[in-house]
Parts: structure tokens; sequence; C-alpha cells
């Protein structure tokens, strides 16, 4: 194995707590200790973005099939007219809260005419869920289907032109709900990634980290980290990304990013450090900016592959990634493995990973989600 200096770091995490980053805010809903019910519905405009004057915004929540409720931003061209629109369900990056890039992504859609839901997935950010920053393939690809049952459900929206959009991890997600739900009719990722394959085989340069025997490694690792739990009654976090050095021996950080960057850091541990630690992306409820994810949380993605069935996905499809992004490797094995005849692979010239979360002004080709958009939800 490669020294640590020299793997990509990971997407990291933060414990959720119901208070903005400047300070006081009014709530709608306080802290509840009912597992499914949201951690808090916060009305006062937090975002890391400002707010566009050509677009309405409304505070809404709605459940998924398992019963936790889900918070939103749900964004409505304010000229929109009187005729129903076609929608879009965003979310992600993985770790991320909808007041950070998925938010941005809502908003700037809703100015080109779409009615968009920004959401945080269950266990995260302002959503239900009990134990907190934990994710799920299954659970979180069901929350993209619960965010289209909320939107066929407005009356503001045609039911019959609803498409979705996931950053980063969240990308995977949305493939993986696109082979299952036919109600939706158009999919984008942008930066994406496999978790199911980050997690089980490492996230590396350009290619998969870990050996079968470093694979088994991480699950003896994750295992006995469950024994500690339950006889401790208390859950451990850490960053998700795990280290296994040439004798087999396992690491992993206790928190996702650290307090100050260290000299000389890896550029992906800077790009994430420089959008999630730094006022440009810093959300106090984001996992990626204060905190670490429970360390037993890859298990399940590491038995269960998100893209199983990526051949039988047969809606448009648009993949966009950056060319100098680490995770680059992600979508054009995705796109490869995607069914649909009507899809497309779009790399963004000399742009990073962390440069498609906000940096709209130079990279994020939203005329392109809306052209793409715009075509296929006639």
């Amino acid at each position: 194995m490669t020294s640590i200096s020299r793997k990509i770091l990971p997407i990291i995490t933060s414990l959720m707590l119901g208070i903005t980053l400047t300070g006081a805010t009014t709530m709608t809903m306080a802290q509840n200790t009912n597992p499914n019910l949201p951690v808090s519905m916060i009305t006062q405009w937090d975002k890391t973005f400002a707010q566009s004057n050509q677009v309405e915004h409304r505070k809404v929540s709605f459940q998924n099939r398992y019963g936790i409720t889900l918070v939103g931003d749900l964004y409505l061209p304010k000229n929109r007219g009187t005729h129903p629109l076609s929608a879009i369900a965003i979310s992600g990056p993985f770790g991320a809260v909808k007041e950070q890039s998925s938010g941005l992504y809502a908003q700037t859609l809703a100015e080109k005419g779409f009615i968009t839901l920004a959401f945080d997935p269950s266990y995260t950010g302002e959503s239900g869920g009990q134990p907190r920053n934990v994710a799920s393939p299954d659970i979180n690809t069901e929350d993209f289907s619960a965010a289209v049952d909320f939107l066929g459900l407005q009356q503001e929206v045609d039911r019959n032109r609803i498409g979705i959009l996931g950053i980063c991890g969240l990308g995977g997600m949305a493939l993986n709900a696109v082979a299952a739900d036919t109600r939706i009719k158009a999919v984008a990722t942008s930066v994406m990634y496999d978790m199911s394959r980050a997690m089980g085989y490492g996230v590396g340069d350009g290619k998969d980290r870990y050996s079968t025997k470093d694979r088994k490694a991480v699950q003896q690792y994750l295992n006995e980290q469950r024994w500690k739990d339950v006889e401790s009654g208390t859950i451990h976090r850490s960053n998700h990304d795990i280290y296994v050095d040439q004798n087999g021996h396992v690491t992993a950080a206790d928190r996702g990013l650290p307090e100050v960057l260290p000299e000389n850091p890896h550029p992906v541990l800077k790009e994430f450090f420089e959008y999630y630690r730094m006022p440009r992306g810093f959300h106090q409820r984001s996992i990626n900016s204060t905190g670490a994810w429970n360390t037993t949380m890859p298990l399940s993605f590491m038995n269960m592959p998100l893209l199983s069935y990526a051949n039988e996905i047969t809606i448009p499809t648009l993949i966009v990634t950056g060319e100098k992004a680490h995770s680059r490797y992600f979508a054009e094995d995705a796109f490869k493995a995607v069914g649909s005849k009507n899809k497309e692979l779009l790399i963004v010239l000399n742009a990073n990973h962390v440069d498609l979360y906000d940096n709209k002004a130079r990279v994020i080709p939203f005329d392109k989600f809306t052209q793409f958009f715009k075509t296929n939800l006639k």
C-alpha cells in the first residue's frame, strides 16, 4: 500500500446541530426526540449562497416509505404562470446539507424555470432518523423516490415531468433510484461517486485502492467496532475512508477534516478543506464541515452494490464530471454501465471535484443541465 499522504482523503462528516452559521435562528420546529421527525425546520435563510429575488422559497417536509420525515427547500420561479411545471429533486454531496451545494443547484435551476426541491437525506441535516450521521444505500435511494412523491402532489408540478439530480455520493443514489422508479423521466449527476465502490474498495488516484485482502481487513475492523458499540451502548464516529497498511493494520481518523491543514496537504484534502471548513461552504449542520460518520456506516455499502442494475436504466441520463476530478473514474464507469441509448458524459475542462460544488461562475454547466432537463421533461 502507498502511504497515507498519497491516498485520496475522504468525503467527510459532522454532528448535526439545529443552529445556523451566524447564530440565532427562527425555528418552526424545535429539536425533536422522536427518531422519525425532523431535527429542526429553520425558516431563516441560512444558506451558503445568496438568496435569489427571482425565486420563491418554501421550507417543506415529507415522509419516505420507512416513515422518516425529510426536510427540504422548495424553489419556485416567481414568474411561473398558471400551468404546472416540470420539477427536479436534488440532493448531495455525501455528508453535505441542502444549505450547501444542492441548494445552489436547486435555486439556480429554479431561476431557469423549473420547480426544484433540495433535501437532506435521512439521518442528516434537518431530516429525521436515528441514530444521526448514518447513510444507507437503500434508504438514501428511497429518499429520492420520496422527494418525487412530494413533488408529484404539488399543484404547481406536472407529475409526468419529474427528474432528479444527484451530486457527488448522492449521484450514485440517483442512478440507483431511476433503475427502479419508473416515474422519474430524466436523471443527471454531477461529480458522482459510487459510494458502494468507494467504501468497499477505497478511493484511489483514478482507481480502486483496496485489494481483496484489504477489503476483508476493513470488514474485520468495522465488525470489531460493532462489538465495542453494542457493549458500550454508544456510537463511535470516525472518517469513513479507512486505511490499511502493508501489515494489514487498519486505521481511520476520528473526524473527516482536520481543524487546520497540514503542511503540503494532499490536493484532494485541500479541495475539501477549502470548501467545507472555510466560510466558502461551511455549514454547522453539515457532517463534512463539523464531524464524522458513525464508524460502522460503510458495512451496508460494502455489501450492497448501488449500480447493480445500471444497465436497466433507459431514461435520458446526463453524467457531468470534472477533467481533473479525482472522482472522474466513477463517472466514466457509470456512464459505460448505464443502459440508456439517450445518455451523455460531459467532462468540464480544468475542473476538479469540488469546483462543481459551487463555482458556478467558472465551471458548473448550468446551461447544459437546463437544456438537458428542458429537452427531456416535456
